[in-house]
């Protein structure tokens, strides 16, 4: 039946498989956009003479902007209507792929990444909600699977894609790519959307000083971590924030406890292990996950000398492994439950990353490729059966919040991730590691070919012991977080609901 007319929530449930399609797609969106950006960076630092720092703020403030809003947007869907604040998440996230596309400068362009970042916190703190909310508990983790899938296929399509967009209709086309997707996504959003979507009236109010003191500390954490390696770990800014990020923290905790309408229930962390623990291994996973993909491609330019069009085609061993097979454990889950898959996903992922830090520098690209695949299965294995999990673990009327918060640990990981690995990996090349490494493929003016060979050779060396430091770390974090994983008991309890799903507190 095609979509013609706004529909009963009734239908709506009833077409709970093309609302799955529409909430992949805004899925699918926001790690495009992220992928391909970090590939069209070179070509648009040069147009818009961007510093390094600049360079730096273009990707940050969007996972900064995603981290400080995902609790409260998802909240405030809980109360007021989901579907409506995922279709408001799309516009955003289209009107600032627009903004980014025509930007003449680059504080335009860090505005309209933060504005990318608010409908990215949107869509992200909604989609999971929808999908649990309308898929009976039998076929959740199934649909789960798929809209984690619609996740890594823009991880995996991103960076060939990128990489053809900006060298044929130039770096601004990776932006506009986003408008036409947006467009319709939004109008068949709207179709489908039921007359007067409601919120459920259980969901909790505003928390004005709860949010504040939540932003604060994130953002006070997340700053420092991502600018460490060029202010000094020992600088004032980044010990100051940091401090200032844990005093947030503690106030925040205060504030909780006490509120009427808390941001965030901590009764959910500290009286529902379920929820406590798989959320703290979605934590630590991307801790350890995060910063793979940026390490291994420097260790295949810098250490094995392949070209970055290689490179980027080696890389996607682990996307394709992750998007192909998250169904198949979404849909495992739902007949053995969460804690088998997500626990031995992690051991499998913990076996790819002591593979990748044994990898020989003179090895064929079969051992690297290999050991990402493994990796890539182990993290297919982790995520959804991990996500359906929590959102199983919650009230209906809790269901974005729930999601907000997964999507908090996975953003705020990647980005704990790159400040710690990186810096792991850049710690045996000195204090100028990094900058060493940005500068590698760059000739520097007066510097004689033997004396940049030399250079290389030795960076190479060192980065090889680095990147090794790396991966036994990452794997040690995934070890912690299988452990944790393991506490959540055998089955996820399920989030109290009638027979029949109803989106949000019903509708009309």
């Amino acid at each position: 039946m095609p979509l013609i007319t706004r529909i009963t929530s009734e239908q709506l449930v009833e077409r709970r498989w093309q609302l799955l399609a529409l909430t992949s797609v805004g899925a699918f969106m926001g790690p495009l956009d992220g992928s391909i950006v970090a590939v069209a960076l070179p070509k648009m630092g040069a147009e818009l003479k961007l510093s390094v720092t600049a360079s730096i703020w273009v990707q940050a403030v969007y996972l900064l902007v995603m981290a400080v809003l995902l609790i409260p947007l998802g909240r405030l869907a809980d109360r007021r209507g989901r579907v409506h604040y995922y279709l408001g998440g799309v516009v955003l996230f289209t009107l600032g792929s627009l903004l980014s596309g025509l930007c003449p400068n680059v504080t335009w362009l860090i505005a309209s990444r933060a504005l990318q970042g608010g409908g990215a916190a949107l869509l992200v703190a909604t989609s999971t909600a929808i999908v649990t909310a309308v898929f009976p508990p039998r076929e959740r983790g199934r649909a789960l699977g798929i809209n984690v899938m619609a996740v890594y296929i823009g991880l995996t399509v991103g960076p060939p894609l990128g990489g053809f967009l900006t060298d044929n209709l130039g770096w601004r086309s990776i932006f506009y790519v986003n408008i036409p997707i947006g467009v319709v996504v939004a109008v068949c959003g709207y179709l489908l959307l039921p007359r007067h979507e409601r919120g459920d009236e259980r969901a909790a109010g505003a928390d004005p000083a709860g949010t504040a003191l939540w932003a604060a500390a994130l953002l006070c954490l997340l700053v420092p971590l991502t600018f460490a390696s060029e202010w000094g770990w020992a600088s004032t800014r980044t010990l100051g924030l940091l401090v200032a990020a844990g005093l947030a923290l503690l106030a925040f905790g205060a504030v909780e406890l006490r509120s009427r309408s808390p941001l965030l229930d901590l009764d959910l962390v500290l009286h529902n292990r379920l929820f406590a623990a798989a959320n703290a291994a979605a934590l630590l996973n991307y801790m350890a996950l995060g910063a793979i993909s940026i390490l291994t491609a420097f260790y295949l330019e810098i250490v094995q000398h392949h070209s970055p069009g290689l490179t980027g085609w080696l890389m996607l061993a682990q996307p394709v492994m992750m998007a192909a097979l998250s169904p198949f454990a979404g849909r495992l889950s739902d007949r053995v439950g969460s804690r088998a898959l997500s626990s031995g996903g992690m051991l499998v992922m913990a076996a790819g990353m002591v593979l990748l830090a044994t990898v020989p520098a003179d090895s064929g690209l079969l051992r690297v490729m290999g050991s990402l695949a493994v990796v890539g299965l182990g993290m297919a294995a982790f995520s959804a059966p991990n996500t359906s999990a929590i959102m199983g673990s919650v009230e209906r009327h809790q269901l974005g919040l729930a999601g907000a918060f997964v999507g908090t640990m996975r953003v705020t990981g990647q980005s704990l991730s790159v400040a710690l690995l990186v810096g792991i990996a850049a710690s045996s090349l000195g204090p100028r590691g990094s900058s060493l490494l940005l500068r590698l493929g760059n000739p520097v003016p007066g510097q004689s070919r033997a004396a940049a060979h030399a250079l290389a050779a030795h960076v190479a060396v060192d980065y090889t012991h680095g990147y090794r430091l790396a991966m036994f770390t990452a794997a040690g974090l995934v070890l912690v977080g299988a452990l944790l994983s393991l506490t959540r008991g055998r089955h996820a309890p399920e989030a109290r609901a009638p027979r029949r799903p109803t989106l949000a507190g019903g509708a009309d």
